[in-house]
């Protein structure tokens, strides 16, 4: 089946097979591998991306469900200018360590702060309940996330 998927902003038209998962579309056919495969059953975040705005885990979202959809994976937080706020708190404040989960950890963590520039301990660990971490014990990832809210919170102030 025909499909078109905007991936960090550049139209991807592909044939895939009907039982094509997003996590493999990204991976094999675009070439994106930041997007990693974890658990296969969403246990484990790892393959967590952006499908129009929302966190979704692409070992369980078929790549025809995406049809038409934006989606955003750790690659494109990067911007012309930089390194999203997301990218460079995860790296200031030691938010990860063997790195497995830090795309699905960030990706989660850029959809709450742009919906909450201010959210407190309990409001990030939920955002990030479904994403399963094995080496930090969650302490620095919360603080990067706060990091970057806040980051983004002056940068809109100061804008």
């Amino acid at each position: 089946m025909e499909i078109t998927v905007t991936i960090n902003g550049s139209d991807h038209a592909s044939d895939v097979a009907p039982r094509t998962l997003l996590v493999d579309h990204i991976r094999r056919t675009v070439g994106l591998t930041g997007t990693h495969v974890g658990c296969d059953t969403t246990s484990c975040g790892a393959c967590t991306v952006l499908m129009d705005g929302k966190p979704v885990k692409a070992c369980t979202v078929l790549a025809a469900q995406a049809d038409g959809s934006e989606v955003t994976t750790v690659e494109g937080l990067k911007t012309a200018e930089g390194l999203h706020p997301i990218q460079s708190a995860f790296t200031d404040d030691h938010g990860l360590q063997c790195g497995f989960c830090t795309p699905g950890m960030m990706l989660v963590g850029a959809s709450l702060i742009a919906e909450n520039t201010d959210p407190s301990d309990d409001e990030v660990r939920w955002a990030i309940s479904g994403n399963l971490c094995r080496c930090t014990g969650y302490i620095n990832i919360v603080k990067a996330i706060q990091t970057a809210a806040a980051r983004v919170a002056e940068s809109s102030n100061g804008s």
